[in-house]
């Protein structure tokens, strides 16, 4: 068993009995144990020596010690105390303690981080299973200076967040994350790579920022209209939004000064379409 570099299946399981570790559902815990699949996360990542990677649910420490072999600086948001503690020291164990200077440990649950020690230019992440999508809006929403992302998904996750209007997956994920940025899904991960072995595939979803749609509705108020139009999508637009405008009727009319047909249902409207009824919603 190697002592040094990546972290193997016997590494991982060492670590995790030595810290008396159960991975939980609960916190959608699965490690990755093949230091194959973590570089290849790594190159597809595009991060180099330059960047500051933002890291969410570091674990045991494998991605983050992918991150750190070719040289750059990783800020790593952990939730649970066991793990959070133990990052560096696995990390100057394994890769020295240079690398170890390199590793900023934030040992708070993403859903409630509001600073960072140093604005991070990317985000690479195994994210929970459960908490996936609600934990990457909460990094494009509160940390804009990352322009690139490579994040591992659930399957079913990551065709969601990519999915196009139109599609039959397509969604409030879809929809939100577009508000942020392009996304696609470039590879998928089969569960042998991981422990414990999960139940179904992961995707790599690629996100590259761009600028919010040229709009003078704000983002709450567009993500609002999208809630809405999603809370009941085999409804036409102007019945699903007649809650916000007062009546279906209001909604028709401000559906209508968008441009858009108050026929249509939800799953048709890009993101820009969200965002031009949310400029009709009163004040």
């Amino acid at each position: 068993m190697p002592d040094t570099g990546l972290l193997d299946p016997a590494s991982v399981r060492r670590l995790a009995a030595e810290l008396d570790l159960r991975p939980t559902k609960q916190r959608g815990q699965n490690f990755v144990i093949d230091p194959n699949t973590v570089r290849r996360i790594v190159t597809m990542s595009g991060v180099t020596a330059d960047d500051v990677v933002l890291e969410i649910g570091p674990g045991l420490g494998s991605l983050t010690l992918g991150l750190l072999e070719v040289g750059a600086r990783v800020v790593a948001v952990e939730i649970e105390d066991r793990l959070a503690h133990r990052l560096q020291q696995t990390v100057a164990e394994r890769l020295g303690p240079d690398a170890a200077l390199r590793l900023d440990v934030v040992n708070i649950d993403a859903l409630q981080v509001t600073e960072l020690p140093v604005q991070p230019t990317a985000l690479v992440a195994n994210l929970p299973y459960n908490v996936s999508v609600p934990v990457l809006l909460r990094m494009l929403e509160l940390f804009p200076h990352w322009d690139r992302g490579l994040v591992m998904v659930q399957l079913e996750v990551a065709d969601r967040l990519v999915a196009p209007p139109g599609s039959k997956v397509y969604g409030v994920p879809s929809a939100k994350v577009a508000w942020y940025a392009d996304s696609a899904r470039i590879a998928t991960v089969p569960p042998k790579v991981f422990w414990p072995v999960p139940n179904v595939d992961s995707g790599l979803v690629r996100l590259t920022r761009r600028p919010a749609p040229d709009t003078p509705a704000t983002r709450e108020a567009t993500f609002r209209v999208v809630d809405a139009a999603f809370a009941q999508r085999r409804k036409m637009l102007r019945a699903a939004l007649g809650g916000l405008f007062g009546s279906a009727t209001a909604a028709s009319d401000a559906i209508t000064a968008a441009g858009l047909d108050p026929q249509l249902r939800g799953e048709k409207l890009a993101v820009q379409d969200f965002a031009a009824i949310a400029a009709q919603l009163p004040a």
